[in-house]
């Protein structure tokens, strides 16, 4: 009897393990592109996730090799696009970037990552 009940049990709780991981806003693509070389130099970075941002907890900022802050220190939440977190760059030269991510989603869930790019004209 228990095992029956077990084994009834058993989709239920793993239906509702699958929804909560879907919970957290995961990094879906990146502009410019994770890993990317890109030509031209971008006036800005722009992360896309899977879910919705919470703004006041989310944020992002871009490095140049030697650590130095490249963005202008404006990175928000789009008003327009909750799930895309975008920031302003100054003139980049070329070289290697690290774009830098904390996020948290509207449930609370925090993710946080990071990725480079390359700016080879």
């Amino acid at each position: 009897m228990l095992r029956a009940l077990a084994l009834l049990l058993l989709p239920a709780a793993l239906f509702a393990a699958a929804a909560g991981a879907r919970a957290h806003a995961f990094l879906d693509r990146a502009e410019p592109r994770v890993g990317s070389t890109v030509r031209t130099a971008p006036a800005e970075v722009k992360l896309w996730f899977t879910e919705r941002l919470e703004p006041a907890f989310s944020s992002v900022q871009v490095v140049n090799e030697a650590g130095q802050r490249v963005d202008r220190a404006d990175g928000a939440v789009d008003p327009s696009s909750p799930a895309l977190l975008r920031t302003t760059l100054v003139p980049l030269s070329p070289g290697r970037y690290q774009v830098i991510w904390r996020v948290v989603s509207v449930d609370t869930h925090v993710t946080a990552g990071d990725f480079a790019f390359r700016l080879a004209p």
